[in-house]
């Protein structure tokens, strides 16, 4: 959910390589990015194939690009089934 147009450009910009890399992680069952109605809001609905992969998917995202460049935009997440 970002703020303003410089926080969705940032998303606009790193997102396609998020995107890639995470769908090439061990255990990604799926992983999908889209843009709602809402310019500056994306859903994002993910499937991992248990626990241990989400949290290595999560390790991995903080250390990478896209999680400094959006470190500061905020989340607001539904986590099931861990």
């Amino acid at each position: 959910m970002c703020r303003d147009e410089r926080e969705a450009a940032l998303v606009d910009t790193h997102l396609p390589c998020h995107v890639e890399l995470t769908r090439a992680e061990q255990g990604c069952r799926s992983f999908s990015v889209t843009r709602t109605e809402d310019r500056l809001v994306w859903g994002v609905e993910e499937v991992f194939d248990d626990a241990a992969s989400f949290r290595r998917h999560q390790e991995r995202v903080r250390g990478s690009e896209w999680g400094i460049v959006t470190a500061g935009i905020e989340r607001d997440y539904c986590i099931t089934g861990l």
